[in-house]
C-alpha cells in the first residue's frame, strides 16, 4: 500500500509538471501550494538595533570627549572594530541589524567650534571662556562643559550663539547634511538599515522630556528640511511644536516620521500628564489626539534606568524593583517625590491611557515599546560584559563605578547605577527602512535590557493549548489572532475570555529563562485602574499556584569572584497558551509580556574582575535581565 501511494504521488507530480492536470484554483493557490513563503506578508524575522545613539556631533557628547562620528557608529554596529575616543579597541560580539544615530539638534556643531576656537566663539566672552577651559584641559574642561550644559538647560545662552547653531545657519545645515549623508552611505537594504533621525532635546527646568524622531525616507527627502530645536527664540520645549514639525514633514515635504520619548524617570512626573495642565498646554482633546498620532513608540529601558514599573506603583510585583532611578530630575535641581512616579513609568502610563480614552475617546499612551542605549560614546554596546558607558569619561576604567553621572548639592546619580541597556527587537519581513519603520508604527516591537532573546506574543479568542507547540505556531498566531502591538478583534461571544500565545527563546550567549509573565492592566466600571501580574510559564518544573504565581525563586548561580554563572538552572525556552481567568468583557484592558532571565552579573562585577575596580557596598552586583513586549489591547467598543 505504501508503494502504491508513493507511485501515485510521483504520477501526480509528473503530470502537474507537464501541465496534464488542470488547475482547480487561482494562481495564488498554486503559488501557495508549492512555495508558501512567496506570498507571506507577516513578520518572519526579528531585527535587532539601537534606536538612540549619540556621536561626537551632539553637544554634550562632544564636550565630554567623544571624537567619533556617525561613520564610526555605523561601522561598529555592523560588526567592525572601532577605536573608542578613549583609545580602547571596541567590537560587538554580534553585529546589529539597524541603527538610529540620534544626535541632539540643539547647538549642532558648537562642540567642535569651541574646541577649535572659531571666530564667533572667541568673539563672545562666555563662549571664549568655554574654549579656554578646553585648552587648559582636565578639571577646567569639565567645568566648562557643565557650565555650557547648565546654561542650555536654563536657557540663558547668548542669543547670537544660539542663532549661529540653529536651523538656517551654515554650521547647522552642514552638520545635518553630514548626518544624513552618513546614514545614506551605510544603509544597505536587506543587509543593514541606517535610519535618518535626531533627538529633540526638551528639558524645561531640568525635566527630561526628550523625544527621538525617526524618518522613513532617505536623503532626497530628509535634506528638504532641517530638524527642529528647543532653544528660544527659534525653538520651543513644548511638545506641540515638535508635532507641528512632524505635520509639516509629512504634509509639505511628503515624508513619514514619528517621535518617541525617553524613559520618563528623569522627568519628575512630566512625561505622562493625565489631567489639568502640562508643560506647554492643557491635557485636552487636542493633546491626546496629537500625542496618539505622533508617538506610537516608547523607549522603556536605557542607560539612565529602566522605565517599566516601580515598587511604589506596583507593590505586589516583586520584580518591579529593577534599575529604578529615584533621585531627581536630569540635573538634580529638584528631588524626586513618590507622587511623581505616576507620570514616569510605562505600566502606569498604559493604565492612565485607558482613563484618558474613556474621557476623550482617544488613548494618547497606546504605545509600543523598545530599548536603546542613549550612549554618548557612538558605541552601541548593551552587553553587561562589553559595556562602554554613557559617555567617553566613563568608558571602561577601574574608577568609573564611582564617577557620578550627575550631582548637585541636592543629590547624586552614582556611576554604578548606570544600566547596560538596551536594544529593540523589531518583527518584520525584511531589513529595510520601510519594513522596519512600518513595524515600529504598528508596534510589533519589544525591548530587552541587552540580551537578544526571541519573544513572540499573540492574542485572540480561539487559541488551543497545543497551538504554541505546532511547527507553524507563528502562522497560527497571525491566522487566529493579532501580534504584539495589536488590538483584539471583536468577539462573537461576550462571555468568552481572550487567550494569548507566548513563546520565549533564550539568547544563546546569555542566561537561561526564569519565567514568562503576562501583565494585565484594566479600567473598571467605577473609573479605577488596576494591574495584575500572572506567571504563565516557569522553568525547572516549578508550580504556578491558583493565583497565577510561582512563588519559588529560580535560584542563583552567580560567582562574584569570577563574574560567571551557570545555565544549570532555568530553561532555554518557555512557551504557553494562557486564558485570562479574570476577564470582564465590559472593561478596557491591555496585556503585555515580561520575560525574565536567571540571575547574572551586572557590569560592575566585570569591572572588578578585569580592571580591579573597588565596588561600593551600595552597588547592585546581580540582576535579572529581561524583555518587555508591546501590549495587546482590548476595548469593549
Amino acid at each position: 500500500m505504501i508503494i502504491k501511494r508513493t507511485l501515485l504521488n510521483i504520477a501526480i507530480l509528473s503530470a502537474a509538471a507537464s501541465g496534464a492536470i488542470a488547475s482547480t484554483g487561482s494562481d495564488d493557490d498554486a503559488v501557495k501550494k508549492y512555495s508558501p513563503m512567496a506570498n507571506t506578508s507577516h513578520a518572519t524575522n526579528v531585527y535587532w538595533g539601537d534606536s538612540h545613539l549619540h556621536t561626537g556631533l551632539s553637544l554634550d557628547a562632544g564636550l565630554f570627549g567623544n571624537t567619533l562620528g556617525p561613520d564610526d557608529a555605523y561601522r561598529l554596529a555592523r560588526g567592525g572594530k572601532v577605536m573608542a575616543s578613549s583609545g580602547t579597541p571596541v567590537q560587538l560580539a554580534r553585529p546589529l541589524d539597524w541603527l538610529v544615530v540620534a544626535d541632539h539638534t540643539d547647538l549642532m556643531g558648537i562642540a567642535a567650534d569651541i574646541k577649535n576656537g572659531s571666530p564667533n566663539i572667541l568673539a563672545d566672552d562666555m563662549s571664549r571662556g568655554w574654549h579656554e577651559g578646553f585648552v587648559e584641559g582636565g578639571q577646567a574642561a569639565a567645568e566648562a562643559a557643565f557650565d555650557l550644559i547648565g546654561k542650555f538647560s536654563q536657557m540663558t545662552l547668548p542669543e547670537q550663539i544660539v542663532s549661529d547653531y540653529s536651523p538656517g545657519s551654515e554650521v547647522f545645515g552642514g552638520v545635518w547634511e553630514d548626518i544624513v549623508n552618513s546614514a545614506e552611505k551605510h544603509n544597505e537594504p536587506g543587509l543593514f538599515t541606517a535610519f535618518i533621525g535626531f533627538e529633540w532635546t526638551s528639558v524645561p527646568k531640568g525635566f527630561n522630556l526628550h523625544r527621538n524622531v525617526i524618518l522613513r525616507e532617505g536623503a532626497e527627502t530628509a535634506l528638504k528640511i532641517q530638524p527642529p530645536t528647543t532653544q528660544p527664540p527659534l525653538g520651543s520645549t513644548n511638545p506641540k511644536e515638535l508635532y507641528k514639525w512632524l505635520e509639516m514633514y509629512e504634509g509639505e515635504i511628503g515624508g513619514q516620521a514619528f517621535a518617541f520619548a525617553h524613559n520618563g524617570n528623569l522627568s519628575n512626573g512630566w512625561m505622562f500628564p493625565t489631567e489639568g495642565t502640562y508643560h506647554g498646554g492643557v491635557v485636552d482633546n487636542e493633546y491626546v489626539t496629537q500625542r496618539a498620532k505622533w508617538e506610537p513608540h516608547y523607549e522603556i529601558t536605557q542607560i539612565k534606568g529602566d522605565g517599566e514599573a516601580h515598587p511604589y506603583l506596583s507593590p505586589d510585583d516583586e520584580f518591579a524593583d529593577y534599575e529604578n532611578w529615584e533621585v531627581g530630575n536630569l540635573d538634580i535641581s529638584q528631588l524626586k517625590t513618590p507622587d511623581m512616579y505616576k507620570g514616569e513609568y510605562a505600566r502606569e502610563a498604559l493604565k492612565q491611557g485607558l482613563v484618558l480614552e474613556a474621557k476623550f475617546g482617544i488613548n494618547p499612551y497606546k504605545f509600543g515599546v523598545g530599548g536603546a542605549t542613549d550612549s554618548h560614546t557612538a558605541l552601541a554596546t548593551a552587553d553587561e560584559n562589553n559595556y562602554f558607558g554613557k559617555s567617553t569619561s566613563v568608558e571602561p576604567s577601574k574608577d568609573r563605578v564611582t564617577h557620578p553621572f550627575a550631582s548637585s548639592e541636592l543629590g547624586i546619580f552614582e556611576g554604578y547605577a548606570l544600566v547596560a541597556s538596551g536594544y529593540t527587537g523589531i518583527w518584520a519581513h525584511e531589513n529595510t527602512r520601510a519594513a522596519l519603520f512600518d513595524a515600529m508604527e504598528r508596534k510589533e516591537t519589544y525591548a530587552t535590557t541587552g540580551p537578544r532573546m526571541e519573544v513572540r506574543f499573540f492574542g485572540g479568542w480561539d487559541f488551543n493549548n497545543s497551538d504554541v507547540y505546532e511547527n507553524n505556531a507563528v502562522d497560527i498566531g497571525y491566522e487566529k489572532g493579532v501580534p504584539m502591538g495589536g488590538d483584539l478583534t471583536a468577539q462573537d461571544n461576550a462571555k468568552r475570555a481572550p487567550s494569548f500565545m507566548v513563546s520565549a527563546l533564550r539568547d544563546p550567549l546569555s542566561g537561561n529563562l526564569d519565567r514568562v509573565q503576562i501583565i494585565k492592566g484594566w479600567l473598571d466600571s467605577e473609573g479605577e485602574v488596576h494591574e495584575r501580574v500572572y506567571d504563565v510559564a516557569v522553568s525547572d518544573g516549578r508550580r504556578i499556584n491558583r493565583n497565577g504565581r510561582a512563588k519559588k525563586t529560580v535560584g542563583n548561580t552567580v560567582d562574584l569572584d569570577t563574574a560567571t554563572w551557570s545555565n544549570s538552572i532555568g530553561d532555554p525556552q518557555l512557551s504557553a497558551v494562557w486564558t485570562d481567568p479574570d476577564f470582564n468583557a465590559a472593561e478596557s484592558s491591555f496585556y503585555y509580556v515580561r520575560v525574565l532571565e536567571i540571575p547574572t552579573p551586572r557590569w560592575v562585577v566585570y569591572d572588578k574582575i578585569r580592571l580591579g575596580a573597588e565596588i561600593p557596598e551600595e552597588a547592585e552586583l546581580i540582576g535579572q535581565e529581561r524583555a518587555y513586549t508591546s501590549p495587546i489591547w482590548y476595548s469593549p467598543k
